[in-house]
């Protein structure tokens, strides 16, 4: 699973990497939980061959059959091996695919000690991008809200000590296929892969970053223990 990523990366900079023409303005964060805000980058709704655009979902999936919004916060990652068949996501994966900038993520270690922290990162550096989905919904009452949710497939060797589960990291030679219209099902699937052990590293830090609750750069700074 992915339940904590961090994105300090400049809008200019997101912009750059993605193709964008604007990237809305937020502060760097450090600590993003899920019911959390999160930015997406996607064709706009209803517009498959518009230019790119970013925008800001809340974090955990809503399906648009959805009575309340109480499920969402369930779905902040979506098995990348049944992706296309849960009724949750299906109808996502056809026509809703999304990819998260981020530049790392954190995931826990099982110890004698307490679960500990590691943050996990492209080893070149820079932006990296989550396979993800995202979804439109609206209320009885015809307030509209935006979602979305990270697909996970088996962890690497990299990742493997740590859990078994890690997020879809797309490479950028894969945006296009994974953003468009027209790329089939089983070629949409064959992306969703670990990627390569030898372009990621991983680092502890501090356990405080397991409160969802603290924020700044301390959170993905290399601990050493005490």
């Amino acid at each position: 699973m992915c339940g904590r990523f961090a994105l300090k990366a400049p809008p200019a900079d997101i912009a750059a990497h993605f193709g964008l023409d604007a990237v809305p303005e937020a502060a760097p964060r450090y600590n993003i939980a899920p019911t959390q805000d999160i930015l997406i980058v996607r064709h706009p709704w209803r517009a498959p061959e518009a230019r790119l655009e970013a925008a800001r979902v809340k974090w955990g999936l809503l399906p648009s059959w959805a009575k309340d919004a109480s499920m969402a916060a369930k779905l902040a990652n979506a098995r990348g091996e049944t992706v296309a068949e849960k009724p949750a996501f299906r109808s996502a994966f056809r026509r809703m695919r999304c990819l998260v900038p981020a530049d790392g993520f954190y995931e826990w270690e099982a110890t004698p000690s307490g679960k500990q922290p590691w943050f996990i990162r492209l080893k070149a550096g820079g932006l990296l991008a989550f396979a993800g989905l995202w979804e439109h919904w609206q209320a009885p009452d015809g307030t509209p809200l935006e979602t979305a949710t990270l697909i996970t497939t088996d962890a690497n060797a990299l990742m493997r000590p740590v859990h078994d589960r890690m997020p879809v990291i797309l490479q950028p030679a894969d945006y296009a296929a994974w953003l468009g219209a027209q790329t089939k099902a089983e070629d949409l699937k064959a992306l969703l892969k670990p990627l390569p052990e030898d372009l990621m590293e991983r680092y502890r830090v501090s356990r405080r970053m397991s409160n969802a609750r603290n924020e700044g750069e301390e959170c993905m700074a290399p601990w050493g223990g005490d």
